[in-house]
């Protein structure tokens, strides 16, 4: 029998639940690998979790069909306390070789710090792999994470859905063992319509070209092949471009085993209907893939996946294009009358709904995103007038029919209204495009991969909505705790902080912060100290997601605390500094200097008070020091103006040049000297070249 063989797992079940099959698979996976591991079984690298909604299986290359020897090493009595004056074994050698199972004449001896001791060494024969498998199957399963775990038939087996069948090879030979109740063997099952009937799995790498026969791709990455394959060809065959939604292609995938592309159309009048209500309808609600015209706009026309190659495709067609018109008919509805009560209509009942208890009414947070709003307009270049009007219509679509079914349409359907509101004829055809886009806008970045508002309105929409929302949040008592955020905050300091820096806004964070703090309704809003500890939380709050930001971004964790050590008020300024430091890092005289600025904040750290920047020129006896004092104000009369123009690197660049006489300092000067007035004139000196050195970032955070 050869050292290794394949191992197939397969566990048959009911229709897995969609959200829930990738990450049971991965866990299914993991769980057998890690048993094994733990076992000491080797087995190859690069499996990877194979499932369809009816299956779960493991199928590993190169398992070592049994355990390695097992070494063991038990520790004994030390001698003085084995053996009695006449060398003869004691009680307590006696017992531990008893234990052991031995003569203690066969006991070895080591010898450690406190002395010599006996010792009892014994090699095992590892245990065969399949009478391992039992266990293994056993703790994979009960590590899975199942939510909400079903029972079925008279015992008290409780999975995600009810478990039919087993397969558990190793190598050509089945592994007695089971699960649920269900004993393992080598019989897989086919697809439920076009194959229902046992598949005989001769060995493990038999399994996946076996259930393809079988009309099951078991593989799930050649399932989404097969339905991208199909999608695109039909819609291309109807002159189309499918729209794939990642999302959507994963919950297709996971729905069927055998993928077919049906082609199918609607009437072309739901198209004055917004598209993207029509394609939330395709999509979330039916799992169908919408068609786009050579325009990119949505065609009448959508693909449908069954997972069956049907006899009469023309009544899978129907069918599916049946369970989608009244879906369709729901929504031209809701536009249709939406469009009767106009937008500003809409807004006038935001009074009557709860934002939050503390935090007034919908219309109450409109009215205060609009005073912010329209105070930080002038600084991002927008007129505030018209950043008012948007502010108080951005949250008004929350009312229409259309959001209410379609949650995710909120400012979509908003920027729909107010291109067509009555009420909003009086604004210029530019100012009403702007206000009509900025009220979409104003959500985005809506998720981790979307890009931020692309419009100045939109941007300073999006940023009076987010600070107005943390302010009220955390005044409220409504921090996240551990896994809990129920408004959200997280997710709005992020798009917070990526809309001020991507959009290069000057602003000043803890000023608009406090702000916002100061126009919360009094039973909420802190007064005096408790104030200001709240815009420091926010702010550090920002910071914290910042830093999460940054690390995808590749930037190193030290630059990142070298630049939050100085609290910019300003984020674009954050990000410019940012990206200073890292070409700093690459100066030859980075490390140096940074560890020299560590060393220096450590010294003043140490140092009784305060200490002055003033240095007497009169007290620089030494040459090092006499140059160091020189060199400091060479460079700053070029660094300094460089910082007043915001060019970082540049200043960085020149203060980098001022190593030699750092080094040359700290290598022929005492600072801490006896006289006090010498020592008192070269800690000035260091504070104010630690200021030079820290007026960037602070330095000494880039050495290790």
């Amino acid at each position: 029998m050869t050292d290794t063989a394949p191992l197939l797992i397969e566990l048959g079940t009911d229709e897995l639940p969609v959200n829930a099959l990738p990450g049971l698979a991965r866990a299914f996976l993991d769980g057998v690998r890690d048993a094994l591991s733990r076992r000491g079984v080797a087995f190859a690298d690069g499996a990877r979790p194979l499932y369809t909604p009816r299956r779960l299986a493991v199928l590993l290359d190169g398992v070592a069909v049994a355990q390695p020897e097992q070494s063991s090493e038990v520790l004994g009595p030390y001698l003085n306390i084995a053996l009695d004056g006449d060398g003869q074994p004691t009680r307590a050698l006696q017992g531990f070789a008893q234990k052991a199972g031995v003569e203690w004449t066969s006991l070895e001896r080591t010898r450690d710090q406190k002395g010599e001791r006996f010792v009892h060494r014994s090699v095992t024969p590892g245990a065969a792999t399949r009478d391992l498998l039992q266990a293994v199957l056993d703790e994979a399963i009960a590590a899975m994470p199942i939510p909400k775990p079903m029972r079925w038939g008279a015992h008290a087996h409780a999975f995600a859905r009810p478990a039919h069948w087993l397969v558990v090879l190793l190598g050509d030979e089945v592994v007695p063992a089971s699960a649920f109740g269900i004993a393992s063997d080598r019989m897989s099952r086919g697809h439920r319509f076009m194959h229902d009937r046992p598949v005989w799995i001769g060995t493990p790498g038999d399994y996946v070209d076996g259930l393809r026969a079988a009309r099951v791709l078991v593989d799930p990455e050649e399932r989404r092949d097969a339905i991208v394959e199909g999608v695109q060809a039909a819609a291309t065959a109807g002159g189309g471009v499918a729209r794939i939604e990642s999302g959507n292609l994963a919950q297709v995938e996971c729905l069927v085993e055998w993928p077919h592309a049906v082609a199918c159309s609607f009437e072309h009048e739901f198209l004055a209907v917004p598209q993207e209500a029509l394609v939330a309808t395709m999509e979330a609600n039916q799992k169908f893939f919408p068609v786009l015209d050579a325009e990119g706009r949505l065609s009448e026309r959508f693909i449908g996946v069954a997972n069956v190659v049907p006899r009469d495709e023309t009544e899978v067609r129907k069918g599916y294009e049946r369970v989608i018109r009244p879906r369709f008919a729901d929504a031209r509805f809701f536009f249709v009358e939406d469009m009767k009560q106009g937008l500003t209509g809409m807004n006038a009942g935001l009074a009557g709904v709860t934002y939050q208890a503390k935090l007034g009414s919908v219309a109450d947070k409109a009215a205060r995103v609009a005073k912010l709003a329209e105070s930080l307009a002038t600084a991002v270049g927008v007129a505030p007038a018209l950043a008012r009007e948007a502010a108080l219509l951005s949250k008004a679509d929350l009312q229409s029919r259309m959001v209410n079914e379609f949650p995710e349409l909120q400012g979509i359907a908003g920027r729909y209204y107010a291109i067509q509101d009555p009420a909003l004829a009086g604004l210029a055809r530019e100012d009403r495009e702007a206000l009509a886009n900025a009220l979409d806008e104003a959500w985005q970045p809506r998720g981790a991969g979307d890009a931020i508002a692309p419009s100045p309105l939109g941007r300073l929409l999006a940023v009076a909505e987010r600070v107005d929302t943390l302010a009220g949040g955390f005044a409220a008592g409504l921090r996240p705790t551990g896994n809990k955020d129920p408004f959200a905050l997280r997710r709005a300091a992020l798009g917070l902080a990526r809309t001020i820096i991507e959009g290069g806004l000057e602003l000043d964070l803890p000023a608009t912060l406090a702000a916002a703090i100061a126009a919360l309704p009094e039973a909420a809003r802190p007064q005096g100290d408790a104030a200001r500890t709240l815009a420091t939380e926010l702010y550090d709050f920002v910071l914290d997601r910042l830093r999460g930001y940054y690390a995808d971004r590749g930037v190193p964790t030290q630059h990142f605390s070298a630049v939050a050590a100085l609290r910019p008020a300003s984020l674009a300024d954050f990000d410019q500094r940012i990206a200073a430091i890292a070409s700093f890092a690459k100066l030859p005289e980075a490390e140096a200097l940074a560890a020299a600025d560590k060393r220096i904040r450590n010294i003043l750290r140490k140092a009784d008070g305060v200490m002055a920047e003033d240095v007497d020129t009169a007290l620089l006896v030494e040459p090092a020091e006499r140059a160091l004092s020189t060199a400091v104000e060479a460079a700053w009369s070029e660094a300094g103006p460089a910082l007043d123009r915001g060019d970082y690197v540049a200043a960085l660049a020149r203060l980098a040049r001022l190593r030699p006489e750092v080094d040359a300092f700290f290598d022929a000067v005492m600072v801490n000297a006896e006289d006090p007035a010498l020592r008192n004139n070269r800690l000035a000196l260091l504070q104010r070249l630690a200021k030079r050195l820290g007026a960037v970032a602070e330095l000494g955070q880039l050495s290790a």
